[in-house]
């Protein structure tokens, strides 16, 4: 495995006064994805990295390979987001942990098998995350908060690009924002948006309680990259939980 990741306390030092950008490596010049990320890499907080097996989500990304040339290349946190059925979850968490994964995402859809996915992210000293599809209940993340640091909604149908963010997006994120306060876990978890990332829904997200959104072209498609992160490091605090 290589060397080559961020700090340990890497999730502890993530600012928390502004909005936070995850880069979708999905969205960048596959052919020429070293270009992009040396290129990126000044305005990232994380990179993204979705996985699917073409079972669970109707694609086929990253894999464990992939995922290691990545790692060689940079320091930055690697977020892989597993879109996998749940007869491999809990190896797939392992591969690519091995890779060079420094936070784990898995689908509470999972369901039976989320708790050794979990438990493989945890024995291998990483972050872990819960991630929902936007038709599932947002309390289905209940029983992972306390074996979490991100939170992850998705705001579009899983696996497809381009898509309009879904009406209930927003006000999903706030209720997950009321179950991780009453759990106690809040500051202790990362609320994220996936989904339908746009400059005109990125606002909306951030008031609605997002700390991060998954930015595709957003991010690798602006001839002006310094100002668009200036942008949405400008974007106002969410106001408190009534």
């Amino acid at each position: 495995m290589s060397a080559n990741h961020p700090a340990a306390d890497w999730l502890d030092t993530l600012p928390r006064d502004r909005l936070l950008g995850e880069f979708s490596l999905w969205s960048a010049d596959l052919a020429n994805l070293e270009r992009d990320i040396l290129r990126t890499e000044p305005f990232v907080d994380l990179y993204h990295v979705d996985v699917a097996d073409g079972r669970f989500a109707p694609s086929f990304l990253f894999f464990p390979d992939q995922l290691a040339r990545i790692r060689a290349l940079t320091a930055k946190p690697l977020h892989v987001h597993l879109m996998v059925e749940g007869d491999i979850v809990a190896a797939q968490a392992r591969q690519f942990v091995e890779a060079g994964a420094d936070l784990v995402t898995i689908h509470a859809e999972n369901g039976a098998a989320v708790d050794a996915a979990l438990d493989a992210v945890a024995e291998a000293g990483r972050a872990a995350g819960i991630v929902l599809r936007l038709e599932t209940p947002v309390e289905a993340i209940v029983p992972f908060l306390d074996r979490v640091s991100f939170v992850t909604l998705l705001g579009t149908a899983i696996g497809v690009k381009g898509q309009g963010l879904s009406d209930t997006a927003c006000p999903r994120l706030v209720e997950a924002r009321r179950l991780i306060a009453a759990a106690g876990r809040e500051g202790a978890i990362r609320l994220a948006a996936d989904g339908g990332i746009r400059a005109q829904t990125v606002p909306l997200l951030r008031a609605a309680g997002a700390e991060t959104v998954v930015l595709g072209s957003l991010a690798f498609a602006d001839p002006d990259l310094a100002g668009r992160i200036a942008w949405l490091h400008g974007l106002p605090m969410p106001e408190a939980l009534p």
